[in-house]
């Protein structure tokens, strides 16, 4: 497993960096945030204790199924899997359908970085 590097930028910051990415006027380093989020409140919402617990389950259970997921954690069916789709959104988890039309929940990193910066500054070719 592999380490997942968090930013944290205005939404017009990473709206400007998203566009000079896709326009070639900035490459990605290597090192850099791979997600973003838009204030210290949002990411603590999406990986409070509770979804971090949940995040340590997933990898260290490897669960088939929500239903299995729901019976290791306590949490309800319909929580988690609202609370999934949001992660998912975030490439926090990844939701495997299988062809029974079960949902195997899937975490890639075994460690979040977060990169905080104090100094606001554009990126290069902005």
């Amino acid at each position: 497993m592999k380490t997942l590097k968090i930013g944290i930028a205005s939404y017009d910051a990473m709206k400007a960096r998203t566009m000079a990415v896709a326009r070639g006027k900035i490459k990605p380093k290597r090192g850099e945030p791979k997600i973003w989020f838009t204030s210290m409140e949002s990411f603590s919402k999406i990986l409070s204790d509770k979804n971090r617990d949940l995040l340590r389950l997933i990898a260290d259970a490897q669960p088939e199924s929500m239903t299995e997921l729901a019976d290791l954690s306590g949490r309800a069916k319909s929580n988690l899997s609202r609370t999934l789709r949001t992660m998912e959104g975030y490439g926090l988890v990844r939701l495997d359908k299988k062809p029974d039309g079960k949902i195997v929940p899937h975490v890639s990193y075994e460690d979040i970085v977060l990169d905080v910066p104090i100094k606001l500054h554009e990126p290069a070719g902005v």
